[in-house]
């Protein structure tokens, strides 16, 4: 980095291209950053981010990046053995060549690349010509041969750690590396080799011995001008024997400065950045948290024509209704106080029902367009109310269940057509992505860059309610929100189609978006006073397990702190050589302490007494001190949230609270949902479990005939393959065969392997792999299906379920291994648990229509896993039993048997 005082002067960053893409791509080798479709983009992100760290901090005055190309060089010729021990340039890593010299060039810098040389022979070319037009050169690489460039003006820039991490060598650095000044680099490296590039040097003289000589002789030619003065005899037979090789060693580690380049180093300037292109180029790779920092926030020009109006009198709002009365599609946005739905009130109805033009109706006027007790916002629900439930109106918007709670407190109880959520229908296009929100999405498909929220309420303790915002900017950010959503509905429409998803989308996704409207909006009533005595149990619970953790440690630590764990189990009592096992790798912040490591060593008390302490932990701070915290003051209910965008796999997840991670396995864990009860004494609640649904369903697909009889038959599935792959009859299963068999049943679905096996059941690795063997001799069906699946997705690039879910399988074709075997795993399981999936949704349509229609008064409250709760009146019981029973086991037609397990109780857990 220059000093402050050389500011005048230009700076010069010469950037090894080859080598930081390398860097790059290793730096992700264990854990490969790969693109929804599964497009290997590691070189490219971990390439970018350091091309941007040099831009960004130094702010160079001339810049170049340099590669290598395929054609042999000089040295080649040479030495034909030249770099030939290295392996070959990986696929996935040349597949990324093209993009990342493109997005260089869109960066505006030069990419330099001369058949016949390589990248190190340009950039020292381009040096030395600079460092004459004394101009401060940066060389960017991390390979020692630039050691011998080195002067007081060209110097290397090494990125170490981060894209945030840098050193600078110069001549000290060099000195302190290899003894010898810049110039006698090439003596050393002469003398010593380079394995690396598969250059020999003299055989037996490594880097200390050829430091040494040079120190004394200055050169190669010195040091065989003086053999007679080399006391060590050993040492003079290998110089004698190998001069030719140390002269071609120094010849090939020497940086030719004389490439007959087209371009002149002062000629190197930064260009004009391609904005557009770079902004199509990261929303292709994903990589859209970048997207800011690259375009400095205002190179965006989406191009696209917008009429937004924001309604305040009388005469434009009479026209607007009249209009929207004849529309057939309408996207609704609303603006409001709160996150939650169910606390939220609203500022303002933005509305569009063509793309580029949208409204808005703020409810905090200065001057009421209506004179009326509610204010313009009770005019604007009660015209609206007519439209939204005209069944004729497709309703549209993004997110919009949540749109559809706080119109249902607002009063508007009754959205007839909800036809279209542009999260969802991304969601089912991209099942795999991690972002559906509606910036994102604007970006990616219209490369519109939307109006941060935080542009107007703010950040942190900063943050402000939109009600306190004045109203023309939350009319153009409100606008542009509907405007986005119609025109992105637009596009999914064509996609889905395309796609074969429109039915799927059509008959499962948005009929449960209404479903899980209604679950949120009914709640679930919990009992305080049962968690509060439940955290005195579990308080007094953890203080006897802190005290036994003390006796078992000899002393007193902090057990939630990591590091002191770690010390103590690891280096002061070194457990690890009691159990016979092998200690945990130490990082920089310790030993992991992690559960997994504790569960290996779960045999000696004091793991085991931390892993409870934790778990005791968890539950009291998770949940039963937490659960209470959430209950809404007004419903005297929480009002959990349940999510159809967030899994990979298509299954509903759940938040505030998270309902899903309520442990069963354990009696503290099931005694939680205890304090879920029904909404008064005249209710009680209704549980419904699916039996084993997953290995029905992989019998389905499968088509396995062994898995098929076993169900139809009615028999004990776990049991039934015990006897078959011990051989033995079913009565002679003894309960740990049958354990065995059930671990391998539900660990098939997961791509359990030997190793895995072996773990859980407590067998060796052999046994595991004998025992999943047998497995798949006796169910060859299921071995097939698994077989077939993978070949379909690595074919197709995606798996499906029964009802058509897709979802994307990355990394399927990786060279990575574990990458593969992940990719692998999850499209083996992907169409059962995605067809579990569609299943519980299916049901819980069909339940949700039979309660409306029959004008029931149960409701369903809460799903969890292959579970549905619902709160259901006394006198309803029955015919809720019949109802629920028949929409979950006739779901789907498959060729076993569904079962449901089905139980009620005054409490969730005598429910279940």
């Amino acid at each position: 980095m220059p000093d402050s005082h050389e500011k005048s002067i230009k700076t010069l960053f010469l950037v090894d291209g080859t080598a930081l893409v390398y860097r790059a791509h290793f730096a992700f080798i264990r854990n490969p950053l790969l693109t929804s479709n599964g497009q290997n983009v590691s070189a490219t992100y971990g390439y970018l981010l350091s091309l941007l760290r040099i831009l960004d901090v130094e702010k160079p005055s001339l810049c170049a990046v340099a590669f290598d190309t395929p054609e042999p060089t000089f040295r080649h010729r040479k030495y034909t053995e030249y770099k030939a021990t290295r392996e070959k340039t990986p696929d996935e890593l040349v597949a990324q060549l093209p993009d990342i010299k493109e997005i260089t060039k869109n960066l505006g810098l030069s990419v330099l690349e001369m058949p016949g040389w390589e990248a190190d022979d340009v950039i020292g070319t381009l040096a030395a010509e600079a460092a004459g037009q004394n101009i401060h050169v940066f060389m960017v690489t991390g390979d020692k041969d630039f050691m011998q460039l080195v002067t007081e003006r060209v110097q290397i820039y090494k990125i170490s750690g981060s894209d945030t991490d840098s050193m600078v060598h110069g001549v000290p650095s060099v000195v302190k590396k290899f003894g010898v000044e810049p110039g006698q680099v090439i003596e050393v490296m002469g003398l010593m080799g380079d394995s690396s590039d598969n250059i020999p040097g003299v055989p037996g003289v490594g880097e200390k011995t050829a430091i040494k000589l040079i120190k004394e002789f200055e050169s190669i030619e010195n040091v065989y001008r003086n053999l007679d003065n080399i006391s060590s005899k050993a040492l003079k037979t290998k110089l004698e024997n190998n001069r030719d090789l140390a002269f071609l060693s120094r010849e090939l580690v020497t940086i030719n400065l004389d490439v007959p380049l087209k371009v002149k180093a002062s000629e190197l300037e930064i260009a004009e950045k391609n904005a557009q292109k770079l902004r199509e180029t990261c929303i292709r790779f994903e990589f859209t948290s970048l997207i800011n920092r690259i375009l400095e926030g205002n190179e965006f020009d989406d191009n696209v024509s917008k009429r937004y109006h924001m309604v305040d009198d009388r005469k434009a709002y009479e026209d607007l209704i009249n209009r929207l009365k004849g529309e057939q599609s309408l996207v609704i946005d609303l603006e409001t106080t709160s996150l939650n739905p169910i606390e939220a009130k609203i500022v303002g109805i933005a509305l569009s029902v063509k793309e580029g033009e949208a409204f808005y109706l703020p409810a905090n006027l200065k001057e009421p367009i209506f004179d009326e007790p509610g204010g313009d916002i009770d005019r604007y629900l009660r015209d609206l109310s007519e439209i939204l439930s005209n069944p004729d109106v497709k309703i549209c918007g993004q997110n919009i269940i949540y749109d559809l709670l706080v119109l249902d407190g607002a009063g508007v109880t009754y959205v007839n057509n909800v036809a279209f959520d542009t999260m969802v229908a991304h969601y089912l296009l991209d099942q795999g992505g991690a972002r559906h929100n509606l910036d994102y999405l604007s970006l990616k498909y219209l490369s519109v860059k939307k109006i941060p929220t935080t542009d107007l309420i703010g950040k942190g303790k900063k943050q402000i309610s939109m009600a306190d915002v004045p109203v023309e900017k939350v009319s153009e950010y409100a606008c542009e929100d509907a405007d986005m959503t119609f025109r992105l509905k637009n596009i999914f429409e064509r996609e889905l189609k395309e796609k074969g998803l429109m039915d799927l989308f059509e008959s499962i996704e948005m009929p449960l978006a209404r479903v899980l409207e209604h679950m949120r909006k009914n709640g679930v009533r919990i009992n305080p006073e049962m968690l509060k005595e439940m955290s005195g149990t579990l308080g007094s619970r953890m203080e006897q397990v802190t005290e036994t953790i003390y006796d078992l440690a000899g002393e007193r630590f902090n057990i939630n702190s990591p590091r002191q764990l770690g010390k103590l189990l690891f280096d002061k009592l070194e457990i690890q050589k009691e159990l016979g096992i092998k200690r945990v790798r130490k990082t920089k912040t310790g030993y992991s302490t992690n559960a997994a490591v504790l569960e290996t060593m779960s045999s000696h008390p004091l793991p085991r007494a931390v892993l409870e302490y934790r778990q005791l932990q968890k539950l009291r701070s998770t949940y039963v001190e937490a659960l209470p915290l959430l209950v809404n003051p007004s419903t005297g209910r929480i009002h959990a949230s349940f999510n159809q965008t967030v899994t990979a796999t298509g299954r509903l997840s759940s938040s505030d609270p998270n309902l899903q991670n309520i442990p069963i396995r354990t009696d503290l864990g099931r005694r939680i949902r205890k304090a879920f009860i029904p909404r008064d004494h005249d209710h009680v609640l209704l549980s419904a479990d699916y039996s084993q649904i997953e290995l029905r369903i992989l019998a389905h697909v499968s088509r396995d005939p062994a898995m098929i009889k076993a169900f139809r038959e009615g028999k004990d599935i776990h049991r039934d393959t015990a006897s078959l792959i011990f051989d033995v009859d079913p009565e002679n299963v003894t309960s740990e065969m049958r354990s065995r068999a059930k671990t391998i049943n539900f660990g098939i679905i997961y791509g359990m392997g030997p190793q895995r096996l072996s773990r859980e059941i407590g067998i060796s690795f052999t046994q595991a792999r004998e025992f999943i063997s047998s497995y798949f001799e006796v169910f060859s069906g299921v071995k097939e299906y698994i077989d077939r699946t993978i070949d379909e997705a690595r074919r197709t690039g995606y798996v499906s379920t029964l009802l058509g879910r897709k979802r994307q399988i990355g990394g399927i074709n990786e060279v990575n291994r574990q990458v593969k075997t992940m990719a692998e795993n999850m499209a083996v399981n992907t169409p059962i648990q995605g067809t579990a999936a569609d299943l519980i949704k299916k049901a819980m349509i069909d339940i949700f229509r039979e309660i409306v229609n029959k004008g029931l008064r149960s409701a369903l409250i809460m799903q969890v896993h292959d579970e549905l709760v619902l709160d259901v009146p006394k006198h309803e019981l029955d015919e809720m039993k019949s109802i629920v029973r028949e929409k979950m086991e006739y779901a789907l037609d498959l060729r076993v048997p569904v079962i449901v397990d089905m139980g009620h109780g005054r409490d969730w857990l005598e429910a279940h």
